[in-house]
Parts: C-alpha cells; sequence; structure tokens
C-alpha cells in the first residue's frame, strides 16, 4: 500500500497418475515410411509420430511439425497443440530412450525430449544458440479456455465479448514470469476431456491469444537466451475429464511431487501466530483507526480475528495500539518494500530511504546501462542480486525489519517481491538474472518468516506459496481497464488527506464492461484457490477494499465465502464508524468457515445451473459445502443472490444473504 506514489501497473505486461505407468510405458515411433522403432534406441527417420501413453489415454506427437494430438481411451481425438509457429526445418532421426523419444532440429539447434512423467506428456525443449520457439499452440475445438488471471477466468472461447480487442486479453503477450498471471498455467475445455498446460520454464515464455475466426486460442513463445538462463523449455500436456478446475488439479499435483507446495498446517506448527489468519478478515488502517481506540472499536463490535496493517509513512501504528491488537487476538504488522530507492533528500517515501550508497549503488540496470525507473517513476528498482551480496556484511535487510517491528508487530506485508516483477540486472557490479532474482526473493522471504513473522506479500504468485503465509491480490482478476480508471484521480481519487487518501476511501462504479470482466460470477473460476487453498490465504489487492466498490458489494461478498477466503477493507474512523458492523456481520459468518476449512484443500467446483448463476464447492473431505447462488430466483433450495454453507457435522445450512447486512456508502 503506497500512501504517496500512483499504484504500479505490471511492469511487463491431476491427478496423480497410477503406479507402474513409466514400467507399463509402450512407446512407439513411427516414420513416414511406416518402419517402427520399439523401446530401444535407434533411427526412425524424419518425419516420425511419437506416441506416449498418459493418464486417461495415449499423445502422439508429429515430429515433423510438433503437433500434438491425444487419443482419449474412450474413443475420439482431440488436438493438443497445432504445428509449431515457428519453422522448424527438417527433423533428425527419432531416438528411444527410457519412457521416451529424443530428436532433433538441427536447422533450429534444439533437441526435443518427450517423455511420459507421472500420467503426463512432458516436452523438454533444449537450445544450443539463442533464439525462439512458438508452441504450443493449443484451443482448436474447445469450447472454454481456463486461465488463472487473478483467481481465475474461465472464458467461453466463442463469446463476442472476450474475443473483442478492448478486453485486452487478444494480442497483447502475457509473460508467464512476470506475474500477469498468478500461476505458469492455462486450460481448455473440449466437452468431456480438457488439456491442463503447464510451464515449469515460465521465465522466458509468454502466452498470446488471439481472435480466430471469433475463437479464442492461444500461443506460447518461448526465448532462447544463454545470457538470460533460458535455453531450456519445458511444457507438461494433461488429459483431463473436462472439469473446468482439472488444469489447476494438475498444477497443484505437480508443486506437491516436486515438493513445491507448501502447507499452512506446517506453517501453523512452525509459528502458532499464523493461525490467526484463520477465520481473519484484512485491513488496512488510516488516521484513528490504527490507534488504542480504533482496535478497541473493532473488538466492541464482536470481531473475533482480523489482521491488521499499515503504511510505513510519517504515522505508523504506535507500541499501544500493536500490543492492544495482539491483545485482541488480531494480527498486526507494516507494510514494507525492499524494492524502491530514492535520492533521502527527495525522497516521498519512507521506506525509499536507504542508508550509505544503497541507493543509487544498487540501482537495477538495463541492457542500455540505464537504471530501471522505480514506482511511480520515482527513483529506482534495488537490485535483488546486491542485497544479497551486502547483507552478510551490512545487514541491511536485518535492520531495516528489525526497526519496522520495534513496535512489537508480529506480521510483515512485503509488497513487489512474490508478484512477480523480475529483473535482469546488467550491472557489471550485481549481474542478476532474472532466476537469480526470483531465488532472491524467495531467499530473503524465507528469512522473515523463520525469524517468526506471518508473512504477506503482493498477488503471491505461485512460485512464492512455499514461504508466504498470505497473500494480497491474487484472489483479483484484473483487467487492463482498471489500471487506466486507477490513473484518472478525478474519478479514482488522489493521495490528499493524508489520513484518508481518496484513492484508497473514495467510493467508484466501474463501467459496465469492467466490471463484467472482472466481477460477472459466470466467468469466475477459483483456479488459484484450487491449487494453493491450504497452502496461501488469499485476498484481494488493497487498494480495491471491499467498499471502494459499492456495486459490486454482495457479489464480491459471496464470492469471497463461496471459495473461502478473507474479505480486504480500508479503514480510518468514520469507515469503521459506518462499516464496522457491517464488516462485524460478515466477519462473524466467515470466522467458523475459514477456522474449519481454511487449511483444507479445495476438492470440487461445480456450476449447478445451465447459466452458471449457481455454484457449488467443497473442501476436504467435506469439511465445508458451500452453495451461492448469484441468480435472481431462488435455486437448489438458496434464496437469489445468497449464499448457504454447511460445515461437515451440521444439521442445517449458515445462511448469508449480503443484501440484509451491507450499508449505503458514504460520500468521500
Amino acid at each position: 500500500m503506497r500512501s504517496t506514489s500512483s499504484v504500479r501497473t505490471p511492469a511487463r505486461p491431476r491427478r496423480a497418475a497410477a503406479r507402474g505407468l513409466a514400467a507399463a510405458l509402450a512407446l512407439t515411433a513411427v516414420a513416414g515410411c511406416a518402419t517402427a522403432v520399439g523401446a530401444e534406441a535407434g533411427p526412425a527417420g524424419p518425419g516420425g509420430r511419437v506416441t506416449v501413453p498418459v493418464k486417461g489415454g495415449t499423445a502422439v506427437i508429429d515430429t515433423a511439425s510438433l503437433g500434438v494430438r491425444a487419443r482419449p481411451a474412450g474413443g475420439g481425438e482431440l488436438e493438443l497443440s497445432a504445428p509449431a509457429a515457428t519453422d522448424l526445418g527438417r527433423p533428425g532421426p527419432v531416438t528411444a530412450i527410457p519412457g521416451g523419444a529424443r530428436w532433433t532440429y538441427p536447422d533450429r539447434g534444439l533437441t526435443v525430449t518427450a517423455v511420459s512423467e507421472r500420467g503426463r506428456l512432458k516436452v523438454d525443449v533444449a537450445a544450443g544458440r539463442d533464439g525462439s520457439l512458438r508452441w504450443p499452440v493449443s484451443g482448436a475445438g474447445a469450447t472454454d479456455l481456463q486461465l488463472p488471471r487473478g483467481e481465475g477466468l474461465n472464458v467461453p472461447v466463442a463469446d463476442p465479448f472476450w474475443n473483442a480487442p478492448e478486453r485486452g486479453l487478444t494480442d497483447e503477450p502475457i509473460d508467464l514470469g512476470s506475474g500477469a498471471l498468478t500461476m505458469p498455467m492455462w486450460g481448455y475445455t473440449y466437452g468431456k476431456h480438457g488439456v491442463g498446460y503447464l510451464v515449469p520454464t515460465d521465465i522466458g515464455t509468454s502466452l498470446r491469444f488471439a481472435s480466430d475466426g471469433g475463437r479464442l486460442r492461444g500461443t506460447a513463445t518461448h526465448t532462447f537466451d544463454g545470457g538470460a538462463g533460458t535455453r531450456a523449455y519445458t511444457v507438461t500436456f494433461a488429459l483431463t475429464d473436462g472439469d473446468p478446475v482439472a488444469p489447476a488439479v494438475d498444477y497443484r499435483d505437480w508443486l506437491a511431487e516436486h515438493g513445491e507446495l507448501g502447507s499452512l498446517r506446517d506453517k501453523i506448527r512452525a509459528n502458532p501466530a499464523t493461525g490467526r489468519l484463520l477465520g481473519a478478515f484484512h485491513a488496512y488502517l488510516w488516521g484513528d483507526a490504527r490507534t488504542e481506540r480504533g482496535v478497541a472499536a473493532l473488538r466492541g463490535l464482536g470481531v473475533g480475528r482480523m489482521w491488521l496493517g499499515y503504511d510505513a509513512g510519517n504515522d505508523p501504528m504506535g507500541a499501544a495500539a500493536v500490543r492492544a491488537a495482539r491483545a485482541n487476538g488480531y494480527l498486526v504488522g507494516p507494510y514494507d518494500s525492499f524494492a524502491n530507492g530514492q535520492d533521502s533528500a527527495t525522497a516521498d517515501a519512507p521506506n525509499s530511504v536507504w542508508p550509505d550508497r544503497v541507493y543509487p549503488d544498487f540501482c537495477v540496470t538495463d541492457a542500455q546501462g540505464k537504471p530501471e525507473t522505480g514506482f511511480g517513476n520515482r527513483g529506482c528498482y534495488l537490485s535483488s542480486q546486491a542485497f544479497e551480496r551486502a547483507e552478510p556484511a551490512k545487514h541491511y535487510l536485518a535492520d531495516r525489519t528489525r526497526q519496522m517491528v520495534a513496535n512489537g508487530a508480529d506480521s510483515y506485508f512485503l509488497d513487489v517481491d512474490a508478484a512477480g516483477d523480475l529483473f535482469r540486472d546488467h550491472s557489471p557490479a550485481h549481474p542478476m538474472t532474472m532466476a537469480q532474482d526470483r531465488a532472491n526473493r524467495l531467499a530473503r522471504m524465507q528469512r522473515l518468516q523463520d525469524g517468526g513473522l506471518v508473512l504477506g506479500s503482493e498477488s503471491a504468485g505461485a512460485w512464492s506459496n512455499r514461504v508466504l503465509s498470505f497473500g494480497h491480490g491474487s484472489a483479483t482478476p484484473v483487467a487492463g481497464g482498471l489500471w487506466a480508471l486507477e490513473r484518472d484521480k478525478e474519478v479514482w481519487g488522489g493521495y490528499a488527506p493524508e489520513k484518508a487518501p481518496r484513492t484508497f476511501f473514495k467510493p467508484v462504479d466501474l463501467p459496465a464492461d469492467l466490471a463484467r470482466e472482472m466481477y460477472d460470477p459466470r466467468y469466475r473460476l477459483p483456479l488459484y484457490e484450487t491449487a494453493l487453498h491450504g497452502s496461501v490465504v488469499n485476498a484481494e489487492r488493497w487498494e480495491l477494499s471491499f467498499d471502494k466498490l459499492p456495486a459490486q458489494k454482495t457479489t464480491r461478498a459471496m464470492l469471497a465465502m463461496l471459495y473461502n477466503v478473507p474479505l480486504n477493507y480500508v479503514l480510518d474512523g468514520p469507515t469503521l464508524k459506518q462499516y464496522g458492523p457491517e464488516l462485524a456481520a460478515l466477519q462473524r459468518y466467515f470466522a467458523p468457515l475459514h477456522e474449519r476449512a481454511g487449511t483444507e484443500r479445495l476438492t470440487s467446483f461445480k456450476w449447478l445451473s445451465a447459466d452458471r448463476t449457481v455454484q457449488r464447492t467443497v473442501f476436504g473431505d467435506g469439511v465445508l459445502t458451500v452453495t451461492a447462488n448469484f441468480g435472481d430466483a431462488p435455486a437448489r433450495g438458496v434464496p437469489a443472490r445468497c449464499v448457504a454453507a454447511r460445515l461437515k457435522g451440521d444439521s442445517a445450512d449458515r445462511l448469508l444473504c449480503p443484501d440484509k447486512v451491507l450499508v449505503a456508502p458514504a460520500a468521500r
């Protein structure tokens, strides 16, 4: 939360396989002349096909083009990828290897390995020189696209609304490694079948959608760059049953298989304070709300659990208020950032001021030798590599953290670090690839977590799930039009007055198309929660506080209960007085549900009506079942615009109709 800067726009824009699958592998490489090659290595000639078993059927790769087709066990065929959009040249011979096959494209300097791995088709492409590859080319014949923009979207591929260039979904490449998507995956539904695409080598890979005959198709592009460390490219394909969240199930399984899935239960065992996230709403405090009196007001309303944050401005939360918050069972912590540096003589944010010559010596340097401009075109982005090199002797980050929590805070919100704005630093003093930048950020976030702080960060990209306990932003499917709206200070509000900046407190009506892109429940899909619920507590962006968008409050409250995620507020004295009873009512409904299910995985999501306005989620083995009716008439026993939740062991549903507790917005 930056009280003195403009909101930063993005910098650049399965299930487990049966045991013994590899042992039962039946590999066939078939040449153009139909000469077969068995499991032993040997040439198959150019233009062959490689058949690899996958869970639910087989995958067939045309080595002449890298086209991939699937043959489901129940019959039929579907395209996993059209031929590569890059001219590959004549392929070399196919060689059988354990579990798969290998071949080359000599003209491109590429070596391709295709194997069956835990029920998926896994394709590795290694480059001997710099270049690029546009592949896979996905979506032909599909009905729906699943995309992890924020929490997630399910987009009918032929919907004119989403094919329109105004949506910003087509033509502009989406960098998989930069945070534009919360997870490096996407999926398509083909009737009773589906495909999940996962790119573990997300750095250096982008995904571009095009409206092809009024239907959305996606093409991934990987850039092979030796200097950037991106000469390896991996894509996995999972054949699914067509369930819209199946690609996220596959990704969760992949994370678990590779030791990259965190556990909120483990984090609570390591630091019991983390358990206070369960059942808590989140709020950033301003003015009187960050005083002992403000904390007492929350408790007086009956709010049992909260995460309370405050910016690092001229009036941080005092020790007495922090003690009061902790005594009430709340978590409390500062907003900070290790990513921005400014000249101390002109800096407009205290956390952009660093000792010695951190600024400008630690500035990230671009390929032209110029500093990377920082937040809001102020100062520069600071190199994580420079900090890591200096930390053992200078301990700049450790000293900053001690200073920030000297008031007794037990939590910490570290902006940017998990959002995915990764940099390649060309400075000769601290050169760094994007992969090194990510590794550095993971290391310093882990140190904060290990130091006993309940750590959160912006957006919480999936790669950061092991080192964070919560994130602000990944629940928001940000559309491009939002950034333009936030830059219009007449509409959105600016950074005055200091104790209640209008950018956070002024109610705003989203344009109809933008509201549809972001909050129409017919398009929303809990992909992030399917993959990471039970690992990270996820909330919306701080500048989109629950009260900021009055027309969306009912839908946002229902989505939060359906997905079992907390609401995120911005509070000062007046808003606490006006909206406090509403907040308390919603938190009291949410708390028992999240306390029981917050550490569970999301095991099922279903549409219960043809128009997709009635939806159901299940957490764990039925620990919690939630049915949301976003429609205008009763359905499935749930009144219109209401949510019914049932905890395991309950004899009746717990009903929430947000319209009955919401209050009218105040003018600011």
